[in-house]
């Protein structure tokens, strides 16, 4: 299915109103694909989608996922395959404690090649999401996932590969 095809499925009217919201109001304005009218993206030109742009179904996630945040001071690299549910949070940067104005240097996010991030998820620096996993509802990911799993809790933690029954 080519991207245009993708997009039509998503509907006439959410798509009107995200290219209002975001094109004609200015919000997110500098962020280069088609975002929910709800979400934000701080740091736009520092998330790198990495792959097969027209494969990539993390660009209907951005444009049908409502609630999202995305922070990307350190930068954040999304691989093809990713999808992310309504209500992710998905932060590259903690502010310095000694002072708030300024950001603390950490390793870009990673999200590899096909993961499912669930609904309220909050991904915070320098964590990489291993190719292959599912991040259950709700986690709050404090570290690394291994890839080919499924993790989920507050702090996330892997409950079992992917493939076990």
């Amino acid at each position: 299915m080519l991207l245009n095809e993708k997009y039509r499925a998503i509907g006439i009217g959410t798509l009107f109103v995200n290219f209002l919201v975001q094109r004609v109001f200015c919000v997110n304005r500098n962020f280069k694909y088609m975002l929910h009218y709800t979400s934000r993206v701080n740091c736009p030109t520092k998330i790198n989608i990495v792959g097969d742009k027209k494969k990539s179904s993390c660009l209907i996630s951005f444009a049908t996922s409502l609630g999202c945040y995305f922070q990307a001071k350190n930068g954040i690299i999304i691989h093809e395959g990713v999808i992310f549910a309504p209500g992710v949070k998905v932060i590259s940067a903690n502010h310095d404690m000694d002072n708030y104005n300024h950001h603390v240097k950490e390793l870009p996010v990673i999200l590899n090649k096909n993961v499912w991030i669930g609904a309220n998820v909050v991904i915070l620096p320098g964590v990489e999401i291993g190719e292959s996993s599912i991040i259950g509802a709700g986690s709050v990911v404090t570290k690394s996932m291994p890839a080919n799993s499924v993790c989920a809790g507050v702090p996330c933690k892997k409950i079992r590969s992917l493939h076990e029954s």
